[in-house]
């Protein structure tokens, strides 16, 4: 028996799961802006309880590794890492936008019809800019994680031979920008704890394990800081 929790804080969206052997027990989410310090250990808490799992019982700990938010990640990431040092259980991370693709892949087919197609999950990086990448229906990834400032003629090359499916909080942004009759757009949330449990499951199995001392997130880009314009004196 596999008993695996799952953590996603790569985007304004914070949420927890509880799976076993790859179906979902319970979760919480919340998806109203950047509260992951404040809500990450409590629906923690709420999801073995509501489960009656004690920490003690869990099998793994699994966290999206990223690109996004640079201070979601670092909380998501914190909190497995602490889980997994105090319980002597494995670490488990998966590629967030690779996730985001299980919980779009049914929605992105009933959209395409017969018609073949490749998913392309984006994270909002700010302005104009998204983190994303190319996979086909198999989920295997077709073009590596990359930021792309996303214009009139992003994608230009890929949208001339097939349909692609954009979706995810970096898509909506670009749904104006993108005019393609072969660019389709899914509308929802799809970066969510939920959608990490088969990944999870398969790497559990596979013993695909992260170094809980010495690993990072994926962060893409390096962190920058800004002065803030807000008068604080």
């Amino acid at each position: 028996m596999a008993l695996i929790l799952t953590l996603e804080t790569s985007t304004d969206i914070c949420s927890a799961a509880l799976s076993k052997d790859g179906q979902l027990l319970c979760y919480r989410e919340n998806s109203e802006g950047f509260s992951h310090a404040a809500l990450l250990a409590v629906f923690v808490d709420e999801v073995l309880k509501e489960a009656n799992v004690t920490a003690n019982q869990l099998s793994a700990v699994c966290v999206s590794k990223g690109p996004g938010s640079y201070t979601g990640l670092r909380i998501g990431v914190s909190t497995a890492k602490g889980l997994c040092y105090a319980l002597n259980i494995p670490l488990i991370a998966i590629d967030s936008l690779f996730a985001m693709c299980y919980g779009a892949k049914q929605e992105a087919k009933a959209l395409a019809g017969d018609s073949n197609f490749l998913l392309c999950p984006m994270i909002d990086a700010r302005r104009m800019e998204v983190y994303c990448a190319f996979y086909d229906e198999a989920l295997t990834q077709k073009e590596p994680v990359k930021a792309v400032v996303v214009d009139s003629t992003s994608f230009e090359s890929i949208l001339e031979k097939e349909k692609v499916i954009f979706f995810g909080n970096g898509a909506a942004k670009c749904k104006e920008a993108i005019n393609q009759p072969n660019a389709l757009f899914l509308e929802g949330n799809y970066a969510s704890a939920k959608n990490l449990i088969v990944p999870a499951l398969d790497a559990f199995n596979n013993k695909e394990f992260e170094d809980i001392a010495y690993f990072e997130p994926f962060y893409l880009k390096d962190f920058v800081v800004t002065t803030s314009k807000k008068k604080l004196f």
